[in-house]
C-alpha cells in the first residue's frame, strides 16, 4: 500500500490550502498551494474536488502517483465529529490511501507548537477556534461554527465589527471613530456609505474584507478608543478559550503551553499580544505562551509522521525544513 511508505499531509484553511508529500524519514518531496477549503459553501464533494487538484500538483512535484501509505488532512470547517467523519469517508473514496485521518485544522497549529500532545492551541485567522490535548488522549474542543456556538472575532468577525462601528459613526447612530475614515480610504472610497455600497453591489469582492483587519489594528495603534476596544475584546476571547480548555483538561493549575497561531495572532500586534498576556497572567498564571509562525502544514506533517509511526528524527527533519 502506498509508494514506499510515502505520506501526504494537508492543511486546508478558509483562505488557503497547503499540501506536502513526505518521505518516511520526514524529507519533503513535493508541495503545492491552492485556495481555501469551504465545504459549507460548496458541499463536501466539491470542496474535496478542489483539494484533489492541489494534492495532484503536490504529487506531481514529488514525482509520485496519488497513492500514499497514509494521509493526514487538517481541514477548516471540520468542526464537529460528524463533519470529520464525512470528510474522512470522502477522502477514502478518492483512493489516495486506505489509511486516512481527518482533523480540524486547529490540531495542525497545536502539533506545530508542541513536541508532546499536552497543551492548548488557539487559532485566530479568518475565524477563531481552540483545541487542547493531554498525553492520555483527552481533548477539549469547541464547535466553532459562528455566533450560534458562541464565537466572536477572528479576521472575519473583526472586519464585520469594524464596519459596524464605522457605519454608525458616520451616520450619527454611534460614537466617533477614525475607522469611519480609514476603512473606506483603504479601498479608495471617500465615505463609509460609498464603501458599503461597493461591498453590497459586489464592486469590491467580499473576500477582500479581510484586508480591513490590519487597518483596524493600525487605527488602534494610533489611539482610537473604538478600534482599541475591538482589539482588547479579541484578546478577551483568546484568553477565555484558553482558560476554559486548560480547566477542562486539568491543566489550569500547572505549567502548560498555550500555542497561538493563525494570521491575526501570528502578526504579533502589540496591543493584542500585550493585553492577552496581561489577562493570561491573571487567569492562567502558569500558562506558557508560544507563537507559531511556521506554516500550519508543518503540524499536519508532524501528525502524519506520528500516525505512521515515524521516529523522532523524522519529526526533527521536517521541522528543519519549515524553520522560520
Amino acid at each position: 500500500m502506498g509508494v514506499n511508505g510515502i505520506l501526504l499531509a494537508v492543511d486546508a484553511g478558509n483562505s488557503k490550502t497547503d499540501a506536502a508529500v513526505l518521505a518516511p524519514d520526514g524529507t519533503v518531496l513535493g508541495t503545492a498551494r491552492g485556495g481555501g477549503f469551504q465545504p459549507p459553501l460548496v458541499g463536501v464533494a466539491a470542496a474535496v474536488d478542489g483539494l484533489e487538484e492541489i494534492v495532484g500538483r503536490a504529487a506531481a512535484d514529488a514525482g509520485v502517483p496519488l497513492d500514499f501509505a497514509h494521509v493526514t488532512a487538517c481541514l477548516a470547517n471540520a468542526d464537529l465529529p460528524v463533519e470529520e467523519a464525512a470528510l474522512e469517508q470522502e477522502l477514502l473514496e478518492r483512493g489516495w490511501s486506505r489509511s486516512v485521518r481527518v482533523h480540524n485544522d486547529t490540531f495542525a497549529i497545536l502539533r506545530a507548537g508542541l513536541d508532546e500532545p499536552r497543551g492548548v492551541a488557539v487559532v485566530c485567522g479568518a475565524g477563531v477556534n481552540c483545541v487542547g490535548m493531554t498525553p492520555d488522549g483527552r481533548t477539549a474542543r469547541f464547535p466553532a461554527i459562528g455566533k450560534i456556538s458562541g464565537d466572536w472575532g477572528g479576521g472575519g468577525g473583526l472586519s464585520d465589527e469594524a464596519m459596524w462601528f464605522a457605519a454608525r459613526a458616520e451616520d450619527g447612530r454611534g460614537e466617533p471613530t477614525e475607522l469611519a475614515v480609514a476603512l473606506p480610504a483603504h479601498f479608495g472610497r471617500k465615505t463609509m456609505y460609498a464603501l458599503i455600497e461597493a461591498l453590497h453591489l459586489g464592486l469590491i469582492p467580499q473576500a477582500r474584507r479581510h484586508e480591513l483587519v490590519p487597518v483596524l489594528f493600525r487605527v488602534a495603534t494610533e489611539g482610537d478608543a473604538v478600534a482599541l476596544s475591538l482589539v482588547h475584546r479579541m484578546a478577551e476571547e483568546v484568553v477565555a478559550l484558553s482558560t476554559v480548555a486548560l480547566r477542562r483538561l486539568g491543566l489550569l493549575d500547572e505549567e502548560a503551553p498555550v500555542v497561538l497561531g493563525g494570521s491575526v495572532l501570528a502578526a504579533r500586534h502589540p496591543q493584542l499580544e500585550d493585553r492577552l498576556r496581561e489577562l493570561l497572567a491573571e487567569r492562567a498564571p502558569k500558562a506558557v505562551v508560544r507563537f507559531v509562525t511556521a506554516p500550519p502544514v508543518l503540524g499536519a506533517g508532524l501528525l502524519a509522521l506520528d500516525e505512521s509511526g515515524a521516529d523522532a528524527g523524522a519529526a526533527e527533519r521536517l521541522r528543519g525544513h519549515y524553520a522560520v
